[in-house]
């Protein structure tokens, strides 16, 4: 099979058909369709905060796994990955100052059997920040629990945690996980039905004030303008009970201290019916259903000048939310929507990505340590987590643009950076489960072809594979592994996988590259015969 591809607006095409029309030749410089420059960290992580400690550990043991998972991630996109401490336990959380250990939590399975609804925190929860060197955190605040009592707990807080991060470790603040779900959770209601966005506005800049006197008493530096600055709203969704466009209407930012428009998705939910590997997660249509939204939302605001110079970004997201379902969420099927996902957000306008993550998560792409549910060790969407690192790697300048396909099972993007052409990637989505197929069998595989602009000598190849979308270990990007039984999540070079793989740029400027059904390849442009 053989698929033409132009690098700009690709050519409608269907696997098994070529579909002619007029070429779209793309210049060696990006166009106006790519997305802007990504934040860098691009990926990120964001951390359910009952959990922080089993991922970072604390002074006596620091989750070392963690950190070498992390310092691979800044080797290739130049900075380590953000970090926010949030999630649905951040409104859970009260503190306890006579606590002996880092947090004593709850399960009550009627609410959720991933993680503690009753949570006090104690004075050593605040060691794990000093456990990731060159780590930028975003602490999450307690904005669920409304009473008097939770406020002091809030504020009694804040002199250990700014202390906790002082030395540049600060990245912003958070107040509140999913607001415009506390009048419907199912984990609990805690807002009465005729609590409006205005309402939620003014508790936010009430309590928001409030963290800001706290600091200026124990790190005044903190409360300086420049140095105090929030994500927010941290909304669940676009369509829950609170309008986001109106509660930036509303005056969320009133104080100028929003540095970015956080909101949050998942692609569905862990238990929903009819939710599949192919039907909802390696389904690029499905994705673009998703991102679309928010790009919406972006415009919106802008017309109304409401978030002028402050980006968009996704402060938590992953595949399917209640922590993910087992053989979807943590099979190498998720790795390779999480690449599409991610880069197709880049390519519309969503300037980072946190991907949640949490102890015996099925979504996480690492296990942080051994319990009786899960093994420690790295998991399927961490490669996927490399794979977008690298095609984000580059800089302050790096845009990502979409290269549409006709196929909902195939994306492609391309990578400027600086304005200059110098990646392109091929995700194919057809789900290929090894269990099920001949053993015998030739794995199928689609031909794609690229018009490159001239000058590009060679092209380079990368590729993620594993034995099919449904595996759970066995995975390489390049020829490495990041497995923890083999290096402590080091990257390994396998002897067993062909490496160093280059495409021919044949005389009318032409490279063909065969993709396996469920694999994705990057490509990385060498112009006039040099590195790019």
């Amino acid at each position: 099979m053989r698929v033409i591809l132009f690098l700009s607006l690709a050519v409608a095409t269907a696997i098994g058909a070529v579909i002619e029309r007029s070429p779209i030749y793309l210049n060696k410089e990006v166009s106006s369709s790519a997305g802007p420059a990504v934040l860098q960290p691009y990926m990120s992580y964001s951390i359910e905060f009952c959990y922080f400690p089993d991922y970072a550990g604390n002074k006596s043991n620091p989750n070392q796994f963690s950190n070498q998972l992390l310092d691979n991630l800044a080797a290739i996109q130049g900075t380590k990955p953000y970090i926010r401490v949030g999630g649905n336990t951040q409104d859970y959380a009260l503190y306890n100052a006579s606590l002996e250990y880092a947090i004593n939590g709850t399960i009550i399975p009627s609410k959720s059997e991933d993680y503690p609804y009753i949570l006090y925190i104690g004075p050593s929860f605040f060691e794990s920040y000093s456990t990731w060197p060159d780590t930028k955190f975003i602490h999450g605040y307690n904005l669920g629990k409304n009473g008097s009592d939770s406020l002091k707990s809030l504020l009694d807080t804040v002199p250990l945690v700014c202390k906790a991060l002082q030395g540049g470790k600060l990245a912003y603040w958070e107040l509140g996980n999913e607001p415009d779900l506390y009048k419907t959770s199912s984990q609990g209601i805690v807002r009465p039905a005729n609590w409006t966005e205005q309402g939620y506005v003014d508790e936010w800049l009430s309590k928001s004030r409030k963290i800001r006197a706290a600091l200026a008493k124990s790190c005044p530096e903190m409360a300086a303008d420049e140095n105090y600055k929030y994500i927010a709203p941290s909304f669940a969704g676009l369509r829950n009970s609170l309008d986001p466009v109106k509660t930036w209407e509303d005056g969320l930012d009133s104080d100028k201290n929003i540095a970015l428009n956080s909101e949050h998705d998942y692609m569905g939910g862990a238990t929903q019916p009819g939710v599949t590997l192919q039907g909802t997660l390696m389904n690029h249509t499905a994705t673009v259903n998703n991102v679309n939204p928010f790009k919406n939302l972006s415009r919106v605001l802008a017309a109304k000048n409401l978030t002028t110079d402050i980006p968009l970004i996704l402060g938590e997201h992953n595949s399917l939310y209640n922590e993910g379902a087992p053989g979807l969420s943590n099979a190498f099927g998720a790795a390779l929507w999480g690449i599409d996902w991610n880069l197709y957000a880049a390519s519309q306008g969503i300037q980072r990505q946190h991907m949640h993550q949490g102890t015996d998560y099925r979504y996480a792409s690492w296990q942080p340590v051994q319990t009786e549910k899960t093994t420690l060790g790295t998991k399927p969407p961490y490669y996927g987590n490399i794979f977008v690192a690298e095609m984000v790697r580059g800089g302050s300048n790096v845009q990502i643009m979409n290269l549409p396909l006709s196929n909902e099972t195939e994306a492609a993007y391309a990578a400027y950076v600086n304005g200059q052409l110098t990646r392109f990637a091929v995700v194919n989505l057809v789900e290929y489960n090894y269990t099920d197929s001949d053993p015998t069998a030739t794995r199928p595989s689609v031909s794609y072809s690229f018009q490159l602009p001239s000058g590009i000598g060679s092209v380079s190849v990368q590729r993620l594979m594993a034995n099919g979308s449904n595996s759970i270990s066995g995975i390489t990007w390049d020829g490495y592994s990041y497995n923890y039984e083999l290096a402590g999540g080091k990257p390994v070079r396998l002897s067993n996988v062909t490496v160093g793989e280059t495409a021919r740029v044949d005389k009318d400027g032409v490279v063909n590259i065969n993709v396996p059904y469920s694999s994705a390849v990057l490509l990385t442009v060498n112009h006039g015969g040099g590195s790019a």
